[in-house]
């Protein structure tokens, strides 16, 4: 974007009803993309450089009782800017897909030369129903609108395929906005796909403060793969009896604490094969394994193959 605010993305922001002028001085923009399909869905992708610490207040949707799905920090953009050029950069923030209804503002703070990669839909809920017909009884969660609902769901295979249809694919030369609305269909379809094989569960309206505790948890974890976090800390962290909290980060997040942890290792565990080249002892040692049979058979449990036949694909 360089120094000037990209007409692109203010043009698209006038268009769903975003107010971003204030927001788009603090970055630098990469690339951009949009696509609307009104009065039912709009869809935009791109990547930016974060210059200055900020926070985001996320606003109302021109579509009607919409929700949102954002796909974050799912692929990478090696495109050289100005950030670049800082010795120092922290470290992307962990990759996930949120939904949430665009009636409940939410806070997103970005931290200053942060590398920031998204793909975000927005989607009237009737336009959805639509859709999902009679299986949208699965979904009720999303539909009821004294829900304050909020959601996250672990990258599947088949969305990072197709996130990177979208980004990273050359524009058709005909049917452009055809291709993406089918593009954006696909990746609803993969995430409710995933959604689907979720235990059904009574979600409860959560408030801002459950909200921000149960992502408190998940920084904690996150931040500590190789050793596991005591309970009574992440009860701490969350200022809640360990029963609330495991019932509120199972609504959020699809799957127990303890479970959580170990994809979260094992997703890491993949990369340190697949990205870093590191043999199988080396990855299950990183990720706080001594015995190498006990990390094979979590790996295998939660990518679907060995970590020698993983490994093995991607040389």
């Amino acid at each position: 974007m360089g120094r000037k605010m990209d007409p692109r993305i203010l043009r698209y922001a006038g268009r769903v009803g975003l107010s971003l002028e204030k927001e788009l001085q603090y970055l630098d923009v990469n690339f951009f993309n949009a696509f609307t399909f009104f009065p039912d869905m709009a869809m935009h992708f791109g990547s930016f450089i974060v210059k200055k610490n900020f926070v985001r207040q996320t606003g109302a949707s021109a579509i009607d009782n919409s929700i949102g799905f954002l796909f974050y920090n799912i692929f990478e953009d090696n495109a050289p800017s100005a950030a670049d050029k800082q010795k120092a950069r922290p470290p992307a923030d962990p990759p996930f897909v949120r939904i949430f209804p665009f009636s409940i503002s939410q806070k997103i703070q970005f931290v200053r030369n942060a590398r920031v990669t998204h793909v975000s839909i927005s989607i009237s809920a009737d336009y959805l129903k639509s859709f999902l017909k009679e299986e949208t009884e699965y979904f009720r969660f999303l539909f009821d609108s004294t829900n304050n609902f909020l959601v996250e769901e672990l990258m599947t295979d088949d969305i990072l395929r197709t996130v990177n249809d979208i980004v990273k694919k050359e524009e058709p030369g005909a049917l452009k906005s055809y291709y993406y609305k089918m593009k954006a269909m696909e990746l609803l379809f993969y995430l409710f796909e995933s959604l689907r094989k979720r235990e059904e569960a009574a979600h409860q309206p959560l408030s801002e403060r459950e909200i921000k505790a149960v992502y408190q948890v998940r920084d904690k974890m996150v931040s500590s793969l190789s050793e596991p976090t005591s309970i009574d800390e992440l009860k701490r962290i969350a200022g809640m009896n360990e029963l609330k909290l495991r019932r509120i980060f199972t609504q959020v997040f699809g799957m127990g604490i303890y479970d959580y942890y170990q994809h979260l290792r094992m997703k890491e565990a993949a990369r340190l094969l697949r990205e870093e080249k590191l043999s199988v002892s080396e990855a299950g040692y990183r990720m706080g394994f001594e015995n190498l049979g006990h990390f094979t058979r979590v790996f295998e449990k939660h990518i679907g193959k060995k970590p020698k036949k993983y490994s093995n694909d991607f040389k």
